[in-house]
């Protein structure tokens, strides 16, 4: 996408579309009878008839009436009351004007950035909002329809009319951009159908990655992975006829390694739920099974465009969860790769048994720190809902910067307790150190709190994303299906972390 680093007046536009803010009472915005002269009286007039909808998320669309042969059109964005919005909804009401955006084909446009600045929120932000929200909001789902002839749209070129500096509008409005690319790829790779989207064609994915950033990668095969001995996703892999991938990206912003940041995705490309076979409307959806890889993915792609100086381990591991003659099943005792032993209880429980080799091969890379993203149960939807992550943690100092950083991005996210009897219950075995399902209740935090058990020391928080990671239905930031969740408070949290926890 181009953006355009010269000011612009109105007289000055040169695209299809202006983008404007309304409200009740505009005359207090800064350059408003400018407007009202290169637009006409008639505004103020529609804006107190209500033609013009100035109530927050109403858009109304008018062409221009004017000389400029330039533009067409004005999309006027209500704000209702500015002085109480927010950020979080700023940016909802620019996924709307990205869904307008779409609509209507408009990939060129301009945006009367001050005309949005009666919010308690600076001109830079809102250039970030804007690009985020509406970049967000513009995304539709691939699809293999062969009737559909209608070729594709993408935003090409924004401009701005506004009389401050440009350069940190610009750099603002790129970095909105940068987040919403990277959430718009991990929807994607939720999207895919699992017959396309295979472990390999996820290791293949973040191959690209490192290429396009300069990444270390290693890939490791299914041999390797039963060289070095790691016995829970080889357990999960067993009645697959598709390869299992431990993947491993690696992003060096110091001189030295040290204080490094480890992201642990869960990416199970599809889940069957093995010999504890999931219902026939259970097993749909679950291609989006390896959502917490998307969102480490997605993440790196930030970590890649914004070069923090921060050392980051992402480790992927990749499989699906098929039934065949040789599937691993309950009662079954395998060997991890810490060398733990687990009795498995369910085989549906397989997350946590990917999850544990993939934290402990990042410990081995030097994680000093460890993030792990995973749709991992139905338990937190049953906790929380659909709109809210789960999360529990071994350090509150680590949690509360994290917090910080989710609150930022408006991705909701409600802490769990991990208790000492819930630890117990995850131990408790005739057979085995661990067992991999100690029951139905309580159920999101022994899938978690298993992961745990291999974290052991390190500074650690888990999250469960099963009801965030896919939306039922539109939202005001994108369409149906897969949302990119954590993406963005990832990297978020990465570029704000400054190491220094209680």
């Amino acid at each position: 996408m181009i953006i355009h680093k010269e000011k612009k007046t109105f007289e000055q536009i040169s695209t299809e579309l202006l983008i404007v803010g309304i409200q009740k009472n505009c005359d207090h915005i800064k350059g408003w009878k400018n407007f009202v002269g290169f637009y006409g009286e008639q505004v103020e007039k529609w804006i107190r008839t209500g033609d013009i909808d100035t109530e927050r998320q109403k858009l109304t669309r008018i062409p221009y009436m004017g000389t400029n042969e330039h533009l067409q059109r004005v999309l006027f964005v209500g704000l209702g009351d500015p002085k109480t919005l927010t950020r979080n909804e700023l940016r909802d009401v620019f996924g709307l004007v990205g869904k307008k955006l779409r609509e209507m084909r408009a990939s060129k446009f301009t945006i009367w950035l001050e005309s949005f600045t009666a919010a308690p929120i600076s001109e830079k932000d809102i250039a970030f909002l804007f690009a985020e929200g509406s970049g967000m909001g513009f995304y539709q789902v691939p699809h293999y329809k062969t009737t559909c002839n209608v070729p594709d749209v993408y935003l090409e070129e924004v401009h701005f009319v506004m009389e401050e500096d440009m350069e940190d509008i610009a750099e603002s409005y790129k970095l909105g951009s940068i987040y919403a690319e990277a959430v718009n790829e991990a929807r994607t790779l939720v999207n895919l159908p699992p017959n396309i989207l295979r472990a390999v064609d996820l290791a293949d994915y973040a191959v690209n990655l490192a290429n396009q950033y300069g990444f270390e990668v290693e890939i490791l095969n299914k041999a390797q992975l039963e060289e070095l001995g790691m016995g829970g996703v080889l357990a999960v892999n067993r009645g697959s006829i598709n390869e299992p991938r431990m993947i491993t990206l690696k992003y060096k912003g110091m001189d030295e390694w040290k204080d490094v940041i480890g992201l642990v995705g869960k990416g199970v490309t599809y889940d069957t739920g093995g010999y504890s076979i999931k219902s026939k409307t259970g097993m749909v959806g679950m291609k989006g099974d390896m959502g917490g890889a998307a969102a480490v993915l997605g993440a790196m792609k930030i970590i890649g465009e914004t070069k923090p100086k921060k050392n980051v381990v992402a480790v992927i591991g990749a499989t699906d969860n098929m039934i065949s003659g040789d599937s691993f099943k309950p009662d079954d005792v395998i060997t991890m790769y810490s060398g733990k032993t687990v009795e498995i209880k369910n085989a549906d429980a397989e997350g946590r048994l990917v999850l544990a080799d993939a934290v402990t091969y990042a410990k081995q890379h030097g994680a000093n720190y460890l993030i792990d993203v995973a749709t991992l149960t139905g338990g937190v939807i049953t906790a929380l809902g659909y709109d809210k992550t789960g999360a529990l943690t071994n350090h509150e100092g680590f949690f509360d910067r994290f917090m910080e950083a989710s609150i930022k991005t408006g991705e909701f996210v409600w802490g769990m307790p991990l208790t000492e009897r819930d630890k117990k219950r995850i131990r408790e075995s005739q057979l085995a150190d661990l067992n991999n399902s100690p029951g139905s209740d309580g159920h999101m935090i022994f899938a978690g709190g298993f992961v745990g058990e291999f974290v052991e020391n390190t500074p650690w928080i888990h999250l469960d994303i099963a009801g965030t990671s896919d939306a039922s239905k539109p939202h005001d930031l994108g369409p149906k299906g897969g949302t990119g969740v954590m993406v963005r408070t990832l990297a978020t949290f990465i570029n704000d972390f400054t190491f220094k926890i209680d």
